[in-house]
């Protein structure tokens, strides 16, 4: 899976609808309204990088009030989750 995150510049008056909407679009996960540079984040995940230009171009950013956006795309996931799955490989399980 692929995972990449959009970084979203909202109109500041339409930030709830657009997260709102956000929410409901296929390959969209989670939506975070956020501080700092940038209004939204949006978590998007899909099987190939051709389904990721049609999430991000094709609906993300057809969605109304978006001013500006940047996506990252990540490498490898550290999550608390991922590392204690990782590092348990090999030991027997806790009695």
């Amino acid at each position: 899976m692929i995972t990449a995150f959009v970084l979203l510049d909202v109109d500041v008056d339409r930030v709830p609808e657009v997260a709102t909407e956000l929410c409901g679009l296929e390959g969209v996960t989670e939506v975070y309204s956020v501080t700092g540079r940038y209004d939204l984040i949006v978590k998007v995940r899909v099987s190939r990088n051709e389904d990721l230009a049609d999430v991000v171009t094709g609906r993300i950013g057809k969605v109304t009030g978006i001013a500006g956006s940047e996506t990252v795309i990540a490498f490898r996931s550290y999550s608390e989750e991922a590392l204690d799955a990782g590092f348990a490989l090999g030991q027997d399980p806790p009695a």
